[in-house]
């Protein structure tokens, strides 16, 4: 039903095309569905970055199959939230960032953007630290011109990529994905014990589990994903000349928000479904052989050779280094977008590098930064441990915010939440809030 509305909406509706035909992005010839795939795609498909995979790993090596009924806990509200913040972008034509500076004191767009670059930060350097690890293993060599080769060629796509093919470029990278979808089927998986894990819900009143818990959470539920996708929305429509922000023209609604549902659900399904594949894997073979210390991807990578063979091993890495390629703009990118609306810069990728100097900068100095943190001597445990501190504190008060936002008629125009939208919303923004009670109450057991 919904794609047969869809297949008739691309027809004539201004949300599908550009100016002269279909989307300039993917072109004429491509799958009409992967042309409207576009932001939801690339913000869910970034979610599992290195360091993602690196909980996910960790929590199928230490519990088995007991946390996997997390991830069909979590899909509706991460799309839904994903979705929201999709709306925000599209109907105002702003990012998050751009309506918090707009709407909010200039307190809590500082605060906001201040700790989420302290988190990217520290996420790239975790990010292109595994990039780099994975590569020495694979083919040898120092570690240090692979990772700062990794930086150079993401700063590189985004500052000198066409727009359209910069976006190309992400959407196809999601296909490294399913290299997670290859190594569950090069491993034997008790299933009843999986699908015992996946549909009822365990619980364990211990500081690793409750920690874990928070982990997957935090890693699956991240607010750079929010500036992420609603800054792409803003950009998609400012790029495309037929697509005119919702307030100015609500006759393009109802095309828009059903592409925006159509791309984030699948989006997220697709990172739901990978973090599952990982966490199967780690269950299936690492819990099995008691090996529980898994403390990074390539770790995780490493120890699957042996207890799974040399092709498991070989596909996990390469999904490791490809879900960098992608992860590592996306967290450079947000970060970039929510300085630059936080301070009124031309912004947006589309824009040629003369045109918006300081968001480039930023973009690049963010990516600098996360390289030197990867090749200085730290714990890239505890790196991890504190981003994703950061990231459990900063979420539930960003829901918060943008449940705000998109709930007002002064934002929204007409194009308030539903009822539906809100109750998810806010029931995402009391789970995370939750998390870090769970976080702090675990720290004193």
């Amino acid at each position: 039903m919904v794609f047969s509305a869809m297949s008739e909406a691309t027809e004539d509706d201004p949300e599908f095309q550009a100016v002269d035909g279909p989307d300039p992005v993917v072109g004429p010839s491509k799958p009409r569905l992967f042309g409207i795939l576009g932001p939801g795609l690339i913000t869910g498909a970034s979610d599992d970055d290195p360091s993602g995979i690196a909980t996910y790993s960790q929590a199928g090596a230490q519990v088995g199959f007991a946390l996997l009924w997390l991830m069909p806990f979590t899909y509706p509200l991460m799309a839904v939230t994903q979705e929201i913040s999709a709306r925000l972008g599209r109907t105002t034509g702003r990012g998050l960032a751009g309506n918090i500076r707009r709407h909010y004191p200039s307190w809590v767009a500082q605060s906001c953007i201040g700790l989420l670059l302290i988190a990217n930060v520290i996420n790239l350097g975790a990010d292109l630290g595994s990039m780099g690890d994975v590569t020495q293993m694979l083919i040898g060599g120092p570690r240090w011109p692979y990772v700062i080769s990794f930086g150079l060629i993401c700063v590189a796509l985004q500052v000198f990529l066409q727009y359209a093919r910069y976006v190309a470029v992400l959407k196809w990278l999601t296909l490294s994905l399913f290299a997670y979808f290859g190594t569950v089927l090069t491993v034997s998986i008790h299933w009843h014990e999986a699908l015992h894990g996946l549909l009822v819900p365990t619980w364990q009143n211990s500081k690793d589990f409750i920690s874990l818990v928070v982990a997957v959470l935090g890693t699956t539920i991240s607010p750079y994903l929010y500036f992420w996708q609603s800054s792409q929305e803003a950009e998609d429509q400012r790029d495309q000349p037929r697509r005119e922000k919702l307030t100015d023209a609500p006759e393009q609604a109802p095309a828009a928000f059903q592409r925006i549902g159509l791309d984030t659900w699948i989006g997220m399904a697709l990172s739901n479904l990978v973090a599952l594949a990982i966490m199967l894997t780690a269950g299936a073979t690492l819990h099995v052989a008691g090996k529980t210390d898994i403390d990074s991807s390539q770790m995780a990578a490493e120890a699957l050779r042996p207890i799974a063979g040399e092709f498991a091993f070989l596909i996990f890495a390469l999904g490791i280094i490809g879900t960098g390629f992608m992860a590592v703009p996306v967290l450079a990118g947000s970060a970039a977008y929510a300085v630059g609306e936080a301070l009124r810069w031309p912004v947006g990728l589309a824009r040629q590098p003369k045109a918006a100097v300081a968001f480039y900068a930023t973009l690049a100095v963010a990516t600098a930064l996360g390289t030197a943190i990867s090749l200085l001597p730290l714990d890239p445990i505890r790196a991890l441990y504190w981003s994703a501190v950061i990231n459990g504190v900063m979420v539930a008060p960003i829901i918060m915010v943008m449940m705000k936002l998109a709930s007002s008629p002064r934002v929204m125009g007409r194009f308030t939440l539903s009822l539906w939208l809100k109750i998810v919303g806010w029931i995402t923004a009391a789970v995370m809030a939750l998390c870090v009670v769970g976080l702090i109450a675990s720290l004193a057991l």
